[in-house]
Parts: structure tokens; C-alpha cells; sequence
């Protein structure tokens, strides 16, 4: 009888310790998502009049298929005198990313499907812009090639106070454009994910622990920021912007990873079509259907995301032709561009640091 009450008090005592355990947990996740939601920039509980409905999304994306050329626009010596030499310099820095495998994905069984399962993946070597493309570099694009400006320009000029800020409501096919006049590409999500977390499987930029003082995420700022905000949030290899501010478009179609266990309906394109109900319409609320085409994978979170999309292994995605106020994107190449300062990078990423 000692026995059994010896093994029962053991279990007993080992069951409460997980229990503790997993409440310990939960409250560190509660505590956290406070923190991000007292940061925000306005109620919460009012999120959903600061979405847009779908039936939205189809009017601005109709609107910004039709802007075809940029009817006003800066003249190049204005757009250049609008930054300094120092500051156009910085903006152009690449880093080296060296060849080699890391771990890609996840196998976390909170994360989504799409992100699972974590897998060895492999890159060659590659140069990745240090920066997401600013609206300052973007109109450079469109005084030397006529391009569309982004929809929410007015009269083909930055919006005020956001020369460095990311480029937003641009497509892939524009970011696509903008990366070949440059003379470079949009990354593969390899490339951006290797980028993003080195090569220890970290699950942000800086480590494993979520931090809101590192990243643009959640209606924290309520906008986007500067690229060279967040020089806390920067990755191994020294990358900004990896998490938060814009979702980057990369060059790669959606399609499961090998081993993947999510659903095959997941990865067929679909599209917002205007209601055929006139109380729907009033509401602006639409059908999705299934459409011919490929999503586009899109990485890193946004100002809008929760924190949790802004994971590194995180894929979200769209259709290619969409934009929107959180889209932006960077351009990667295979060869380093003499043309270019490139900042230094050790082949070695640095090791996680988790700020406590």
C-alpha cells in the first residue's frame, strides 16, 4: 500500500507540474497578445470598420488595373534632391547570402498547414536587397519607364512623409517589372525565407520569442514606417524588414511543400466576385470562386498581420494581379552587382538572441 500511495503521489505531483506547465504557456501567449493589442493604434474592438470587405478589394483592384501610365510624376533631378547622397547610398545596399541548406517550414502543429512540414532546403549563392523597396526608389522606376504609379498616390507623387517608406498597393506583376529595371528579380520564397531566419531554424528574424518592440506588426503604428526603423528586428544576415511593415511578394507559385498534409483546395486561386444578391452588394459583401490561375507566395507579415503571421516559415498569398496598403516587396540577384554597395555579411549567421 506504501507503494501504490508513493506511485500515486508521484503521478499526482507530475500531472499538477504540467498543468502548471501548459498554464504557464497559455498566460506568457495572453500576456503577449496584450501587449501587442495595448499597442495598437486604436480599439480593437473596432477592427472590423477598419477592414475592407471584399467587394472592395474588386473596385480598387479594377481601379488599379486601368491606371496604365503615369500622367504626372516627379522630375528626376526633384526626385533625386529629395533624399540625400547618403541616404540614396543606403537604400541601394544588397547583402550576401551564402549557399548552403537550412531548415524551412515547420512542424509546429499551431502553425498553418501551408507552412508544414519543417524540411532541409537549399539555396545557392544570392544577393538580397537589404530594405524593401521605398516609395522614393519606386518613382525613380516610374519617371524612367512611364509605369503606373501605385493607386494611392495623388497625381503620380509619394504620399507626404513617405519617401522611406515601403512601396505599397503595387502588384506582383509590378514588383516583377520594377526588379527587371533594376536589373535583378524578386526572390524565390527560398531565397526569402533563408534570408529571413538563417539557418537554425528560428522562428523570427531575431530568435524564437515574439517581440513588439522589433517589428511593425498588428496596427502597432497603424501605417507603415521607415525601412531602417527596426534595426533590433534585423535578421542573421542583417536583413530589415523581414517581419512586419509589408508582406513581400516573392517569385514563387503557391503549391504545397513535399509531405504536406494540407488540403489540395487550398492552393486553387479563387477570386472575389460581386455578389448577384443587390442586399449582399449593399453590403458590399462578395463569392469567392475558383478561377484559372496561380497564387503568388507573398512572406513576412505586415503592419495589419497578427504577430503570428510575421513568422519566418509564415506563407501567406494572393493573385498576382491584386495590391493592396500592406504589399510590398524586394528584389534578390544571383550575381553581386559591382554597381552597388553591398553590405557585409559573415557566412556564418549570427546565433539567436531573444531580448528578456
Amino acid at each position: 500500500m506504501r507503494q501504490r500511495f508513493l506511485a500515486a503521489t508521484v503521478i499526482t505531483c507530475i500531472s499538477l507540474a504540467m498543468i502548471a506547465g501548459a498554464l504557464h504557456v497559455v498566460q506568457l501567449g495572453a500576456n503577449r497578445m496584450d501587449d501587442m493589442r495595448d499597442r495598437a493604434s486604436y480599439d480593437l474592438s473596432e477592427m472590423e470598420s477598419k477592414l475592407r470587405a471584399a467587394g472592395e478589394d474588386i473596385v480598387l483592384h479594377r481601379a488599379h488595373e486601368e491606371r496604365v501610365r503615369a500622367q504626372t510624376t516627379y522630375a528626376w533631378n526633384e526626385l533625386q534632391a529629395l533624399l540625400s547622397e547618403g541616404e540614396w547610398t543606403m537604400l541601394a545596399e544588397t547583402v550576401h547570402i551564402p549557399a548552403g541548406p537550412f531548415l524551412m517550414g515547420t512542424d509546429s502543429p499551431r502553425a498553418d498547414a501551408q507552412d508544414r512540414p519543417q524540411h532541409l532546403a537549399e539555396t545557392t549563392d544570392f544577393w538580397i536587397d537589404r530594405y524593401p523597396v521605398t516609395n522614393a526608389e519606386y518613382a525613380r522606376f516610374i519617371i524612367s519607364s512611364q509605369h503606373r504609379p501605385p493607386l494611392d498616390w495623388k497625381d503620380g507623387k509619394i504620399p507626404e512623409g513617405k519617401l522611406l517608406h515601403p512601396v505599397t498597393m503595387v502588384s506582383w506583376y509590378d514588383a516583377q517589372a520594377y526588379c527587371r529595371w533594376e536589373s535583378k528579380r524578386l526572390p524565390s520564397e527560398t531565397e526569402w525565407e533563408k534570408a529571413a531566419r538563417g539557418t537554425d531554424g528560428r522562428r523570427w528574424p531575431w530568435g524564437d520569442q515574439m517581440d513588439p518592440a522589433r517589428l511593425n506588426t498588428y496596427y502597432n503604428v497603424g501605417s507603415t514606417t521607415r525601412v531602417d526603423r527596426y534595426p533590433e528586428g534585423v535578421s542573421p544576415y542583417g536583413v530589415f524588414d523581414m517581419a512586419g511593415n509589408v508582406s513581400e511578394w516573392t517569385s514563387s507559385d503557391f503549391a504545397p511543400y513535399e509531405g504536406s498534409n494540407a488540403s489540395s483546395d487550398l492552393f486553387k486561386p479563387k477570386m472575389a466576385k460581386e455578389s448577384e444578391s443587390a442586399a449582399d452588394r449593399s453590403r458590399q459583401l462578395a463569392d469567392l470562386v475558383e478561377v484559372v490561375g496561380t497564387y503568388k507566395v507573398r512572406r513576412g507579415g505586415s503592419w495589419k498581420s497578427d504577430p503570428f503571421s510575421t513568422a519566418t516559415y509564415h506563407r501567406n498569398y494572393s493573385l498576382p494581379h491584386y495590391a493592396s496598403d500592406f504589399f510590398g516587396f524586394r528584389c534578390a540577384t544571383a550575381e553581386r552587382d559591382a554597381a552597388m554597395p553591398t553590405a557585409e555579411s559573415s557566412d556564418k549567421p549570427k546565433p539567436a538572441v531573444d531580448k528578456k
